[in-house]
């Protein structure tokens, strides 16, 4: 139907699954990728200037998300051939901001039909009905979808952010905190808020060494660097 507008999946929903083919063959998704988090980003098209810009920084930050055991998937709307003639350009052609030479050896979804796109609601026709907007969606080991962003096609990712979140979403689970505003791996983390009045007491009255409390409900406490360090990507 012209101008169907798709659900997207849901924070805290199952990731949907697909089988598709791929610039590293067939894969199902994310059932292939169990064990591992996951991002699952879509862009617009092949053989274009922002999109380019992004793939080149997802294959220089490859390393950094391999040591964070995370799987990177791309999608776009195009075929086989173009992914793979894009990829080679990229690889064989580009120079941008110190990259040049770069290898995407993460797979590239071929997604002609927009099936996964509309699966997965990249397909927005207020801004295209005929390419996927730039959508990331950050996947635990689980399956579970854990965090969802969306850009327009005119606006590159943030890439510092991207990997922020997978740091912070795995921090969350290992130490079972909460974040708060710009945090960074080395900053104070937020403690769940008192269960009790007991121990929101005991909290304002400082019994808590390694804590500090703003108020009852808002209480911080640090996590160093090396200790977020030290269980990333496990």
């Amino acid at each position: 139907m012209e101008n169907q507008v798709n659900a997207m999946p849901r924070i805290g929903d199952l990731a949907p699954e697909f089988q598709a083919t791929t610039t590293q063959g067939e894969i199902n998704f994310p059932n292939d990728f169990s064990g591992k988090w996951k991002i699952l980003f879509s862009h617009p098209a092949d053989f274009t200037p922002v999109c380019t810009s992004e793939f080149m920084t997802f294959a220089s930050m490859q390393e950094e998300f391999d040591r964070l055991n995370c799987q990177l998937v791309g999608l776009s709307v195009d075929g086989l051939h173009s992914h793979i003639a894009w990829l080679r350009t990229i690889h064989d052609k580009i120079e941008w901001k110190g990259f040049k030479n770069l290898e995407v050896k993460f797979p590239l979804i071929v997604d002609i039909t927009m099936d996964v796109a509309n699966l997965y609601g990249m397909i927005q026709p207020g801004e295209a009905s005929t390419a996927a907007v730039r959508a990331v969606f950050f996947i635990d080991p689980s399956n579970k979808i854990r965090t969802i962003m969306y850009y327009p096609l005119s606006l590159g990712r943030n890439f510092d952010e991207i990997k922020r979140v997978l740091i912070g979403l795995q921090t969350v689970d290992n130490f079972g905190v909460a974040l708060p505003a710009d945090w960074r791996p080395g900053d104070e983390v937020i403690v769940p808020p008192a269960g009790s009045c007991g121990v929101a007491k005991s909290r304002m009255a400082g019994e808590d060494k390694d804590m500090h409390c703003y108020d009852w409900f808002f209480c911080t406490k640090k996590i160093s660097k090396e200790q977020v360090e030290e269980k990333l990507g496990k």
